[in-house]
């Protein structure tokens, strides 16, 4: 091998050592991101999706802290929501009467536990199964949004609400009593 050719495969492992170097930092990196800090933003973000699906099936009370829209009344079910669900979701086994009610509280009341990290595998492992529902009955052809919605709701279920919770203070506060 002449010179020019050792010097070509020399650069090359160069340049693979530096490429090494610079995504075992990144790797080393990422591995440091708080769980604590994953998990919130999990439950915020899929709180969010189950809280404003909620409030398009309710009038009277509005709260939608990202854009600042508040109206506080005693909340009731809208009239297009019974519609939605006689025309368009047509649950199984469930009347629209009984369905649409039963998705609005469950979107706000799960959402809210979640949000605060309170009963959080409970309200993740409850949403999950709306997700479920929605996905075989309602839409099955958005496995691609729901799949997303099941990932973020299983990793809850698996690992917890993390260090930013109610759950974990409940948790530190009652285990130093024993």
């Amino acid at each position: 091998m002449n010179h020019s050719a050792r010097s070509s495969t020399s650069a090359w492992r160069c340049a693979i050592s530096v490429l090494l170097r610079c995504i075992n930092t990144g790797i080393a990196a990422a591995s440091r991101i708080p769980q604590g800090l994953i998990a919130f933003i999990g439950r915020f973000s899929i709180a969010a999706v189950f809280w404003r699906s909620g409030q398009t099936k309710i009038q009277g009370f509005v709260m939608d802290i990202l854009e600042g829209q508040f109206q506080f009344g005693w909340p009731h079910l809208s009239d297009s929501a019974l519609t939605l669900f006689r025309e368009e979701y047509r649950v199984p086994l469930i009347s629209p009467e009984v369905a649409a009610p039963m998705a609005a509280l469950g979107e706000h009341l799960f959402s809210a536990l979640l949000l605060l990290g309170l009963a959080t595998r409970f309200s993740a492992l409850a949403l999950l199964g709306m997700t479920l529902v929605i996905q075989l009955f309602v839409y099955p052809g958005a496995y691609p949004t729901h799949g997303t919605w099941a990932a973020v709701l299983l990793y809850l279920i698996a690992s917890g609400p993390g260090k930013l919770s109610l759950d974990h203070w409940l948790a530190q506060r009652y285990q130093r009593l024993d």
